[in-house]
């Protein structure tokens, strides 16, 4: 399985699929290794905290969960829609991520 997502960390992503379908939100943290992302406000699941010197009480907190690459879609900054990319060269020839909708460049 390759390790290499279509998305990164920062950017805006729309979730196609799951109980948060139609969210969208930036990715906080990209995991190659699984396949996954966090997404800012999706997926948010209930984590019990141990009491510490922090939170003497302990108790229960939201935090985002991980979901699978595939069911995110890159917004593009420019058409400010959701699109797939294509792999591209800029003027310095350094890669890139193309926006198939309107040409500009992503990254």
């Amino acid at each position: 399985m390759a390790n290499k997502l279509h998305v990164k960390k920062g950017d805006k992503v729309k979730v196609l699929s799951g109980k948060d379908k139609g969210k969208e939100g930036v990715i906080l943290r990209a995991m190659p290794s699984t396949q996954r992302v966090v997404v800012e406000k999706v997926n948010m699941i209930t984590k019990t905290i141990r009491p510490n010197q922090n939170n003497p009480q302990g108790g229960l907190t939201k935090v985002e969960g991980p979901i699978h690459a595939s069911n995110v879609m890159l917004i593009c900054p420019e058409c400010n829609q959701p699109t797939r990319t294509n792999a591209g060269r800029n003027a310095e020839g350094k890669k890139v991520r193309v926006c198939k909708k309107c040409g500009k460049d992503i990254d």
